[in-house]
């Protein structure tokens, strides 16, 4: 006889309460972002506090970094075994403790040590969050949520620079770290208050196998991959036996854990949620929007402050600036969304826009200014807000809502892994450019040339008339010419390092055929919320 039993509707937060739940998560998501990127201009002054190189201490990057791609694939898990609210509130305390210790270390291996809890209380935060706005919102407005939490991703990256170059300039380095308590306490309090818990969160303990194996193979195959990806570049690469083993044990790690996890009952992470077409594929949009993402991050303060002599804040603000203008076009894009736009025609539009940013600021003259910076950022800011908003939602298109989690878990690690080969393919092909374009511009102006000697006589000249040193000024004239033909080849090779990026958002633009935006029938609507109530 059929059962007779019919579930609950689900009931969503409205008003106050949904207002606050979006406003916490979306905070925690931000705070975790900004925690990636706030360091990388504070590492000079860290580095003299603590009597260390500017190579020791950007271990306070790698160990967060690491820490961050090893949990984001595992909260989908470590939810469902100690239940979603308990987690994610345990994982905010941990992220704002670790917090207030990295400011208050004073040594290299506290502040790592530190650094490495916090990211893996933050990289909860992330999927956590999101997996929470989004169970906020009926099913029909769930693009919204995208579009709110899209924000966040944006917003996040982009902040830190701008935020960590205020801080350095006013106070000290600590605060970049401790001025995250405030934020860490409020929204713990509040996602006490009004996060409620599913039905029987937390209960399934004793149902559920702790998957160490898999937990073991995705540590060591992520980690070591990460480690790789962080410090190839400063190690010179496979010169290095340390990149070497690392290398090997990431390739070993990371096949054994996908044939692992696809062959077990109760994996750590459900891998097998990646055979849904638009997943698969929207991993591989995402992965390069995250290349692009945080490479331009890193390419364009790195460009404005070596070479064109910008201060951290001048650089974090040129950045920002636009990125806000931009930033509220994602609730936009959600409500268009969410009445019945496809999210296919955006993405194509929001990768087009970010190729045409690339080619703009290829073209950029050394002698730019900061306002100049204005166009190209926002029609990057804009091509974000086109890209992210419907990637987001197609992570999840096609899922069950009890998969939500793990293929928002796996498409977070993705954007990750995208921004960390970014960088480090950025890293390298800079060094090798500014080779290049260092050789073509010497080779230019051979020993002895006419041109050569007029510029050294011109610059001697200019030295003499100001100090009067005339047994010096011929050396320092050397110095100073050679300092311009680095600066002239660093800005080359930031410029083709932009047209890289740009190639990158072409080539992988075919693909979109292989997205769907299939519409649900009415039966597979009620099956959907029927889904949905079991979930919760």
């Amino acid at each position: 006889m059929a059962s007779t039993y019919a579930h609950p509707p689900v009931v969503y937060p409205t008003g106050l309460a949904r207002a606050i739940i979006v406003i916490t998560t979306i905070a925690a998501a931000v705070m975790e972002l900004v925690d990636t990127s706030i360091v990388n201009v504070a590492l000079n002054d860290m580095s003299g506090s603590l009597g260390v190189s500017i190579e020791d201490i950007s271990w306070v990057i790698t160990s967060y970094a690491i820490a961050n791609v090893i949990i984001i694939p595992l909260t989908s898990f470590l939810a469902e075994y100690f239940g979603r609210k308990n987690y994610y509130v345990a994982s905010m305390i941990v992220f704002t403790i670790a917090s207030y210790l990295c400011g208050q270390s004073h040594s290299l291996v506290e502040i790592i040590l530190w650094r490495f809890v916090q990211g893996i209380g933050g990289g909860a935060l992330l999927s956590t969050s999101q997996a929470i706005l989004f169970d906020t919102f009926p099913p029909k407005d769930r693009p919204k949520a995208s579009g709110l939490f899209g924000m966040g991703i944006v917003l996040g990256p982009t902040l830190g620079p701008t935020l960590g170059g205020y801080i350095i300039d006013h106070s000290s380095w600590p605060l970049i770290f401790t001025i995250n308590i405030p934020i860490g306490i409020i929204a713990t309090i509040l996602s006490l208050t009004f996060i409620d818990k599913k039905e029987n969160e937390g209960k399934k303990k004793d149902s559920i196998k702790i998957d160490y194996t898999g937990i073991m193979l995705l540590m060591a195959g992520i980690g070591c991959l990460q480690y790789v990806l962080e410090r190839g570049e400063s190690e010179d690469w496979f010169s290095s036996e340390v990149i070497r083993y690392c290398s090997g044990i990431a390739a070993v790690g990371l096949i054994s854990f996908i044939i692992y996890e696809l062959n077990i009952k109760q994996p750590a992470v459900n891998l097998r949620v990646m055979k849904n077409r638009n997943l698969a594929f929207t991993t591989v949009f995402t992965f390069v929007a995250g290349f692009g993402l945080y490479t331009s991050v890193f390419v364009f303060p790195v460009l404005a402050q070596r070479v064109l002599g910008f201060t951290a804040y001048e650089t974090g603000v040129t950045l920002l600036a636009p990125t806000l203008c931009c930033v509220f076009l994602m609730p936009v894009i959600g409500i268009s969304m969410s009445k019945g736009l496809s999210p296919i025609p955006l993405i194509i539009i929001g990768y087009l826009l970010f190729s045409l940013y690339s080619i703009m600021s290829s073209r950029v003259s050394i002698d730019v200014g900061r306002g100049d910076f204005f166009p190209p950022l926002l029609v990057r800011g804009i091509g974000i807000a086109f890209c992210q908003l419907p990637l987001i939602n197609q992570a999840v298109a096609g899922l069950q809502p009890k998969d939500y989690a793990t293929g928002i878990g796996l498409n977070n690690m993705i954007r990750q892994l995208g921004g960390a080969f970014g960088i480090a393919i950025a890293n390298n092909y800079i060094a090798n450019q500014y080779s290049v374009h260092r050789s073509n511009l010497v080779s230019a102006m051979p020993a002895g040339s006419p041109l050569l000697t007029e510029r050294l006589n011109l610059i001697t000249q200019g030295i003499i008339s100001k100090t009067g040193d005339f047994a010096g000024a011929a050396g320092k004239a050397l110095r100073i010419l050679n300092a311009t033909v680095e600066r002239q080849a660093y800005y080359l090779a930031y410029l083709d390092t932009f047209r890289l990026i740009a190639i990158f958002f072409v080539m992988v633009l075919p693909l979109v055929m292989f997205l769907t935006n299939k519409k649900k029938t009415e039966s597979e609507m009620k099956a959907t919320m029927k889904a949905a109530a079991e979930a919760h």
